[in-house]
C-alpha cells in the first residue's frame, strides 16, 4: 500500500481544511517582520480550469469531508457572480485566470465549434488563459479564430506552428495587480498529438518543458515580476513533477485532471493546486509580498453551490441566449435512468459501464471499450436527453470493430495501467482507465510496469494468449486503419455506420435496467473500492 500512504495527507478525501497559509522557505514570519505593514501588498488570484463548456448550473457530486452529497452547482452565471463578489471585496485588485479545456465538452459547444461560448466566456472578465488539450478538437484554424474572439489572451510557451516553428500564442502574460507585478507563464499538454485523435492537432507542434526555467528567469529579471505563476494544462501529477524542475515559481496553477485540491501540495518550496472542473469550483489564491518576494500564501477551493451563491443575472441572460438556438435539439429525450449515474472514479463507475455496454451491443462483439473520459456531471434519475450524450461523450466518433489476440489485450491493459498509475509522473498519460464491457480485470496499481495484471477474463473465462477476441471501440480521427482504442495491429478492422451517441440511443431504447453500483469490471486490489483521485504517491 505504499502507493497510497500519502493519499490522505495530499488530498482531503477524508477532511482536510480548505484554507491554508504557509511561508516560503527562508521567508520572514509576518509576526517577526520589522517592515511597516503598509509595505506589505496583497495579490488575489482567482482561477478555474476544465470548464468544459458547462454553461448552465448542474448537479455536482461533492465528497470533501468524508460524506458524499449531490447539490446544484456551477454555471457561468454563478462563476461570474463569485468573481464579481471577490473583486468588490478586493477593490477590483484581482487577477482572474483559466487553466484550459474551456470551449469543448457540451452539445452547444460541439454544434458551434465553441462559438456559443464566446459571449458568456468573455463576460467572466478573465485576464488570461492556457489552451487545454481539448481546445484543438475543432482543428487549429478554429482554435485561432476563437482566440481572436476572446477578450483575454491565450498563453502557451510550447505550442507552435509545425512548419514555421513560431509560437501560436505568447509564452507568458505580465500585469500589475494591487501594486504587485505578476507574471503568468503558460504551458499546455505536449502529449496532445498522441493523446487526442491525431487529426485534431495536425499542423501543430507541441514542445516539452525545457524552455520553462529560462522563461521564469526572463519574467523575473527582464520583466521585473515579483510573483511568478506557472499555469499548466498537463494534469496534477505532472504539475507536481514540474515543480521540482522549474525553480523560481511561487505557485503552479494546474489544470486537466479535474482534481480538487482543498489543500495545496508543497513541492520544492512551491505550491501546486488544481480547482476541480465544470465551473463547480473556484480557486482563490492570496499572496502577500514584501520587498519583492512572497512572504505568505493562502489557498481556498470554493465550492460554487447554488445554496451559497446566486447567479449573475446578466451572464445568465447571455447563457440562455447562447443556448436558445440549440434548446429543441439538445432537450430531446433519448431514454430514461432510474438511478443516479456518475463518472467520478478513476477505475470503474456506473456511467461508463452503461457506455461500454452500449458500445459492445452496437458492435455485436465479445468486448466493448469506452475511453477513460473524465467528462460529465452526475445524471440524476429521470429522462436522458441529447444534451446528456454530449456531456459524457463530447465527440461523435464512429464505432470500429476488429479481432485482437489475448496477448494484445494483456499488452493493452498493462500499458493503460502504466498510463494511469506510473510512478514517474512524466509517464502518466491521458485520462482515467478505459472502461470494459464483457471483460473483467484485476490488478495491483503499485506493481512495476508490465506486472500489474493479476487476472483478465472475457465472458467469465481466463483470456488465452493465442485466441482471437472480437472488440468494439471508437474510431479516432488520424489513427492507423489497424488500430482501435490504442490497440495496434488488430485483424479485420471495420468502421461501422453507428457512432457512440447512436449506440447509447439504441441501448436505452431497449429499456435496460441500469445500475448505480460497481460491478467489479476493473478492480485494483491495493486501491480503495472507489478511487476519486489520480494523484497518488
Amino acid at each position: 500500500m505504499r502507493l497510497f500512504s500519502l493519499l490522505g495527507a495530499l488530498f482531503a478525501l477524508g477532511g482536510l481544511g480548505s484554507g491554508c497559509a504557509e511561508l516560503r522557505p527562508g521567508s520572514i514570519s509576518p509576526l517577526a517582520a520589522s517592515a511597516p505593514a503598509s509595505k506589505r501588498q496583497q495579490l488575489t488570484v482567482l482561477y478555474v480550469a476544465d470548464l468544459h463548456a458547462q454553461l448552465r448550473a448542474h448537479p455536482e457530486l461533492f465528497w470533501h469531508g468524508g460524506k458524499e452529497r449531490i447539490e446544484e452547482a456551477g454555471g457561468f452565471a454563478r462563476v461570474a457572480a463569485v468573481i464579481q463578489r471577490i473583486r468588490a471585496e478586493r477593490g477590483g485588485e484581482v487577477l482572474v485566470l483559466d487553466a484550459g479545456d474551456t470551449i469543448q465538452g457540451s452539445g452547444a459547444a460541439a454544434l458551434t465549434e465553441g462559438r456559443a461560448l464566446m459571449a458568456p466566456l468573455n463576460a467572466l472578465g478573465l485576464d488570461a488563459a492556457v489552451p487545454g488539450n481539448w481546445e484543438v478538437v475543432y482543428g487549429p484554424e478554429v482554435l485561432a479564430q476563437r482566440a481572436r474572439e476572446l477578450k483575454h489572451p491565450l498563453v502557451a510557451a510550447n505550442l507552435r506552428d509545425a512548419k514555421s516553428g513560431e509560437r501560436l500564442f505568447p509564452p507568458y502574460f505580465v500585469k500589475e495587480v494591487g501594486g504587485v507585478k505578476v507574471a503568468v507563464v503558460g504551458f499546455t499538454d505536449p502529449d496532445v498529438p498522441r493523446r487526442q485523435p491525431p487529426g485534431y492537432s495536425q499542423g501543430l507542434r507541441y514542445d516539452g518543458p525545457e524552455e520553462l526555467p529560462a522563461l521564469v528567469r526572463e519574467v523575473r529579471e527582464r520583466e521585473g515580476a515579483q510573483v511568478v505563476l506557472l499555469m499548466t494544462h498537463v494534469g496534477l501529477a505532472k504539475a507536481v513533477g514540474l515543480a521540482a524542475k522549474v525553480p523560481g515559481v511561487d505557485v503552479h496553477l494546474s489544470g486537466d485532471t479535474h482534481e480538487r485540491t482543498y489543500a495545496p501540495i508543497e513541492q520544492a518550496g512551491s505550491w501546486v493546486v488544481e480547482p476541480g472542473a465544470f465551473g463547480s469550483f473556484l480557486g482563490r489564491l492570496d499572496l502577500w509580498v514584501e520587498e519583492g518576494r512572497v512572504v505568505e500564501r493562502r489557498w481556498e477551493l470554493i465550492e460554487l453551490t447554488a445554496s451559497r451563491f446566486p447567479e449573475d443575472p446578466e451572464v445568465a441572460r447571455l447563457v440562455e441566449t447562447a443556448l436558445a438556438p440549440h434548446e429543441a435539439k439538445l432537450s430531446a429525450p433519448v431514454g430514461h435512468t432510474g438511478v443516479t449515474l456518475a463518472r467520478y472514479a478513476v477505475v470503474e463507475n456506473p456511467l461508463d459501464n452503461v457506455l461500454a455496454d452500449a458500445i459492445r451491443a452496437a458492435g455485436g462483439t465479445e468486448i466493448g471499450l469506452s475511453n477513460g473520459f473524465r467528462f460529465g456531471t452526475p445524471l440524476l434519475p429521470g429522462p436522458v436527453r441529447e444534451a446528456d450524450l454530449w456531456n459524457f461523450f463530447p465527440i461523435v466518433n464512429k464505432l470500429k470493430t476488429g479481432k485482437v489476440s489475448g496477448r494484445q489485450l494483456r499488452a493493452f491493459w498493462e500499458q493503460e495501467l502504466e498510463n494511469v498509475f506510473a510512478r514517474d509522473p512524466e509517464k502518466r498519460f491521458g485520462g482515467w482507465l478505459p472502461r470494459p464491457s464483457g471483460m473483467t480485470l484485476r490488478f495491483r496499481a503499485d506493481a512495476p510496469k508490465g506486472k500489474r495484471l493479476l487476472a483478465l477474463e472475457v465472458g467469465g473465462e481466463p483470456v488465452e494468449d493465442e485466441r482471437l477476441y472480437t472488440v468494439t471501440a471508437c474510431e479516432r480521427e488520424g489513427d492507423a486503419p489497424d488500430m482501435v482504442c490504442r490497440i495496434p495491429g488488430i485483424q479485420e478492422p471495420r468502421v461501422l455506420d453507428v457512432d457512440a451517441h447512436e449506440a447509447v440511443r439504441r441501448f436505452l431504447a431497449g429499456k435496460p435496467r441500469l445500475h448505480d453500483a460497481l460491478e467489479g469490471r476493473a478492480v485494483g486490489e491495493d486501491l480503495p473500492s472507489v478511487l476519486r483521485t489520480q494523484q497518488v504517491q
